[in-house]
């Protein structure tokens, strides 16, 4: 009998897979995601060529475990002298611009939930229970926290819920109706409210949630305009600066958008005014005839629509919405409140990637000189910084998109290569799913000691990939540089889907991209 050939030439196949650095999507199917996508990525961010490790959290104010003080809001001001930071909890109002120097400077608050503005050298602050309240520079020259001084026919102070600027005029939300007052005139920030009421103009009833500058060309101007929302998703646009002038206040439009979420529903950006909203956090200029060029034709959340979603309707009622942006880190910031627990889904500003941060139990997020701070139901921690969470594992997991590995035959992935940048040693646990598996394998199932070898030297206990072990990698990585080495892998199928994770405490990684090697199917397979 003539001896078979076998012809195994082209069956073996290397592939180069990017980071997921196109971010999360819970958008697409998992058949038409691009490879550089994500089917999950929790506290990993997708930068432009790198996905990175989210930065860590660590004390800074009124954290005493005998004593914690729930903060519901932090509210910034900046003045040439120093800018302050200011934490509201347990009815009291304390300055924590400095961890070392806490001092309490108002008492005697119904409620905590804040909304305010920075007008004139001035914070003015209001929640809906109690009585405005104002920080400014008395005429000794010293600055202190009091009630502020606003007066008008009707007007009960203490239901203002809201407030706004808006072409140099104060805007102020009655609570639980459809009524806004502004003040007598444009700069003032005290005196005389004068009642706008917008009932005979809305046409689904509601609520006026909020007020919002709409700068359409980026910059205030006269071409500004003032967007009354309500609770009803009713948008009405007017333009000019005085409400009690016909010749100089004009409706210009009146538009239906989906609902906003929570008092801090929305967020300016760029001379846009984002809303968090039931179909996401939605930029209003797209749903405005009136908006220039430039603008997205649909929501900014798009990519991660499903949870977006989801977490609204389940969510929608509790304390903690807000959006935040972060220039230092480059990402912009929605807190969503979870229950017991909190997430964020946060956007690389320039890039549009979406990623999600869990572990982090903010309340509310506030700026000082740059630095991110959030307060929660135990004082007010600093974001971005170290990586570790207060002295806790951050736990990473990233579940990239299917890749077909440039190939649509059969597969079997025998090796994986993840290049990777550490600040120290760590251990990551890397496996592989495919056909649309969605396999979750625990992080300590792999992640202990350090320093193990590739393979199972004498006297040394190995946990790579093996029959004990047939997932999973169990790996130490070389600190301070991109760390390169091909790891066994034993999975079979079309298509792929690379997953890493990682338990660490005070390490910083970037994943650059992943080689494959595979032994390709032919024929019948």
């Amino acid at each position: 009998m003539p001896k078979r050939t076998i012809n195994r030439k082209g069956r073996s196949g290397n592939y180069t897979l990017p980071a997921p650095v196109g971010g999360l999507n819970v958008r697409d199917g998992l058949d038409m995601m691009s490879e550089t996508d994500a089917i999950v990525m929790d506290n990993y961010y997708p930068a432009e060529t790198k996905v990175c490790l989210r930065g860590g959290y660590r004390t800074h104010a009124l954290n005493d475990e005998d004593d914690n003080i729930k903060i519901e809001t932090l509210m910034e001001f900046h003045h040439a002298t120093g800018d302050r930071l200011f934490a509201c909890g347990n009815g009291k109002i304390w300055d924590v611009s400095s961890s070392a120097a806490v001092s309490e400077v108002f008492s005697g608050c119904l409620y905590n939930n804040w909304q305010y503005v920075q007008f004139k050298d001035r914070i003015i602050a209001c929640n809906g229970y109690d009585t405005p309240l104002t920080y400014r520079q008395n005429d000794d020259g010293e600055w202190e926290w009091e009630e502020a001084a606003f007066t008008g026919d009707g007007l009960t102070a203490e239901k203002l819920i809201n407030v706004c600027v808006s072409k140099q005029r104060l805007f102020f939300v009655e609570h639980n109706s459809l009524k806004c007052w502004y003040s007598e005139n444009a700069g003032e920030v005290q005196g005389t409210l004068f009642e706008f009421d917008l009932s005979a103009l809305v046409s689904r009833g509601g609520y006026l949630q909020a007020v919002a500058c709409w700068t359409q060309d980026g910059g205030q101007g006269i071409d500004d305009l003032t967007l009354f929302i309500t609770s009803e998703g009713e948008v009405l646009v007017y333009a000019g600066s005085d409400p009690s002038n016909a010749d100089d206040w004009s409706l210009k439009g009146k538009y239906y958008v989906s609902r906003p979420v929570g008092n801090r529903a929305v967020l300016q950006y760029q001379g846009d005014v984002v809303m968090i909203s039931e179909e996401g956090y939605i930029p209003l200029s797209q749903v405005m005839p009136l908006a220039q060029g430039g603008t997205t034709n649909r929501a900014y959340s798009d990519k991660i629509r499903g949870l977006v979603l989801q977490r609204i309707k389940d969510n929608k009622s509790l304390f903690g919405w807000q959006g935040i942006i972060y220039p230092r880190g480059g990402y912009a910031l929605f807190n969503v409140p979870v229950r017991e627990q909190f997430e964020q889904h946060v956007v690389n500003l320039s890039s549009g990637a979406w990623c999600r941060f869990t572990g982090v139990r903010s309340l509310c997020w506030g700026l000082l000189n740059g630095r991110l701070y959030f307060g929660s139901a135990s004082g007010v921690y600093l974001f971005d910084e170290g990586y570790s969470d207060n002295g806790l594992h951050i736990l990473g997991n990233v579940h990239q998109a299917f890749s077909a590995f440039g190939s649509g035959n059969l597969k079997k992935i025998q090796m994986i290569n993840p290049r990777i940048k550490s600040s120290t040693v760590f251990a990551l646990n890397i496996y592989v799913n495919v056909d649309f598996d969605d396999r979750e394998q625990a992080y300590l199932e792999n992640i202990g000691d350090f320093g193990l070898t590739k393979w199972a030297d004498a006297g040394v206990k190995t946990k790579w990939s093996s029959l004990a072990q047939p997932t999973g990698t169990k790996w130490a990585t070389l600190k301070g540089r991109i760390f390169s080495r091909w790891i066994c892998c034993s999975a079979s199928g079309f298509k792929c889907s690379v997953v890493f994770k990682t338990k660490t405490r005070g390490n910083l990684i970037e994943w650059h991209n992943t080689g494959v090697r595979y032994e390709q199917g032919s024929g019948i397979l």
